[in-house]
Parts: C-alpha cells; structure tokens; sequence
C-alpha cells in the first residue's frame, strides 16, 4: 500500500466510534502506536480486510496513515475507558 496524503473527516471517524465501542478501542490503540508501528499495523489490517473491504474503508485506513490525522484522533478520542 503506497502511502499518499488523504483528506479525511475528523468528525466522521469520531461519530463511527462514538456508536461503536470496539471501533473507538481499535482507533485508540492504532492511533497510539508510533508513525511507523502504526503503518505496519495499517498494512496488515488491509491486507487481511483483502477485497472485502469498501473503498470507504480502504480510504480511512490510507487516511489513518497520515501523522495529522492520527494524532487529532488520539487527542479527541482520549484514552480507553
């Protein structure tokens, strides 16, 4: 997966996590992890997701890449409950 700068909705992402508890966990856990950590992760996820997953959340797994946007979603999501 080439890594290119996506323009993602802060907002967007924290309303799925906000209905859902396990996509809040998974977000706070990768958007915690160091830039690098954080890729690979993002990398595995998309590999194991394959073709099942929808452009959407291929976008948003690109768009998680991005320093800016991790560390946005690290900030307002808080830490775990």
């Amino acid at each position: 997966m080439e890594f290119r700068e996506v323009a993602f909705d802060v907002d967007l992402i924290l309303r799925v996590a906000e209905r859902d508890e396990s996509i809040a966990k998974v977000l706070r856990e990768i958007c915690a992890l160091d830039d690098a950590a954080r890729r690979a992760a993002l990398d595995l996820v998309g590999i194991h997701l394959g073709r099942r997953a929808s452009a959407d959340i291929l976008r948003c797994l690109e768009a998680l890449r991005g320093d800016d946007l991790a560390h946005q979603l690290a900030a307002r999501l808080g830490p775990s409950p």
